[in-house]
């Protein structure tokens, strides 16, 4: 892509009614559009990171047996009052309209029910169990607050996994794989080291749920961390029980802020019951199916980030979510040498599989290397006339900080690495 031709614009000042760190970057770079309070349109730019996160995930769900589908938003009521979550008195953060015709429709929020629905037509032997099916969809939640950015939003894009399962030893079994699957995502999105399998509170399907927890200052949620376990205690559950339970003691943790990047439950048979998704065992008699929910969301992800990943000049993404892996930036200073040798460069580029913005823009040189740093793709090359008289290309690793000169023969391999 060559940026005299990409639909975006960089900004110099945050938007004033923005308060989150996230959105503010995410919208000065060009990455986001904010349309009105916890609702933002993805431009080019981050649309591409998006992709690449929900790419990741669903490398992973794929590879222990998840199936892709895609749900219907519009929810129906009537299914809804069967398990009790319809009345704004149980669930308040529903989105509900009209319809021409006098009825009533929900923006789904969740799809345990519209699944478990569905089900009814696909599962009616322990034969046709286990079953794991998730989807990346769009959410919609009406919260009363929407101060997060991207990180909570009022629309927001989910992956929500749902297992069914014949047994509490089979469903044991799956929730121990996914939440396996869920910490290879984080340590590929380059935040496994201070992201905490979490201890919450399981409601009324089970004892405990468990949170990701991605430790970060601005996070709105406080944790104690045991480090060397890998594991963390939601404050909401701390108590003497919890604590015996896990075998530890309180001055083993240390507190700290985090965000919620993912969380998993239990769900017994508290919508199979409500919903009548039953099986045939191996005895012959008939029971009710063991559910399971999984959750992480591709835009809280991109905004988590976005926070993590930035410093007082911009963001700094991640290779494996980056919007491009090369900035290839040409300061040419009205000498078309230069500007024909980084059209060649940027040619050879992309025949070699390299995802490249290409800033070719008649702007001067620091407008260049700010834009670049705010933008923050992985590696930035610089071509001039110096590099030209020295054979090669300046490569500035955004996240380090570091510069070095690598020759052009040597640069294809240098970026593969």
């Amino acid at each position: 892509m060559r940026q005299s031709q990409l639909f975006t614009k960089t900004r110099r000042e945050a938007p004033k009614d923005e308060v989150a760190k996230n959105a503010q970057l995410l919208i000065r770079a060009g990455f986001i559009h904010k349309e009105m309070a916890g609702v933002y349109s993805l431009l080019p730019l981050g649309l591409r990171v998006l992709e690449r996160i929900s790419a990741v995930i669903r490398d992973e769900m794929n590879k222990i047996g998840g199936q892709e589908i895609l749900m219907t938003t519009l929810q129906q009521k009537e299914l809804w009052e069967q398990t009790d979550r319809w009345s704004d008195s149980v669930v308040d953060s529903w989105f509900k309209t009209k319809l021409k015709d006098g009825g009533e429709v929900g923006l789904g929020f969740t799809h345990e029910e519209p699944l478990t629905s569905i089900m009814r037509s696909h599962i009616s032997s322990y034969h046709d169990l286990p079953k794991l099916v998730y989807q990346i969809q769009w959410k919609f939640r009406n919260e009363e607050r929407a101060k997060s950015g991207i990180v909570r939003g009022r629309e927001f894009l989910m992956k929500d996994l749902y297992t069914f399962t014949a047994s509490e030893e089979e469903h044991t079994k799956l929730y121990e794989t996914v939440a396996s699957a869920y910490q290879r995502i984080f340590e590929r999105l380059g935040i496994g080291e201070q992201t905490y399998r979490t201890f919450a509170s399981g409601g009324v399907f089970s004892k405990y749920s468990h949170e990701f927890q991605c430790l970060s200052d601005v996070g709105e949620d406080t944790v104690y961390v045991h480090k060397e376990k890998r594991i963390a205690i939601n404050k909401e559950v701390m108590n003497a029980e919890v604590l015996a339970d896990l075998g530890l003691s309180k001055n083993e943790l240390t507190e700290a802020k985090a965000v919620e990047v993912g969380n998993i439950f239990s769900l017994g048979t508290r919508f199979s019951k409500a919903l009548g998704l039953r099986f045939k065992g191996k005895d012959g008699k008939q029971e009710d199916v063991i559910m399971g929910s999984y959750g992480i969301g591709p835009t809280r992800l991109m905004g988590v980030l976005a926070e993590v990943f930035s410093d007082g000049k911009g963001l700094a993404w991640p290779s494996a979510v980056a919007p491009f892996a090369a900035h290839l930036v040409a300061i040419s200073g009205g000498n078309g040498d230069v500007t024909a040798e980084a059209d060649r460069l940027y040619e050879m580029l992309s025949e070699n599989g390299i995802e490249t913005l290409y800033d070719d823009r008649d702007v001067r040189a620091g407008e260049k290397f700010a834009d670049s740093d705010l933008i923050g793709i992985p590696k930035r090359l610089v071509i001039s006339e110096k590099t030209m008289s020295e054979g090669g290309v300046e490569v500035v690793s955004r996240a380090a900080g570091s510069t070095m000169f690598v020759s052009e023969n040597d640069l294809i391999g240098h970026l593969e690495q």
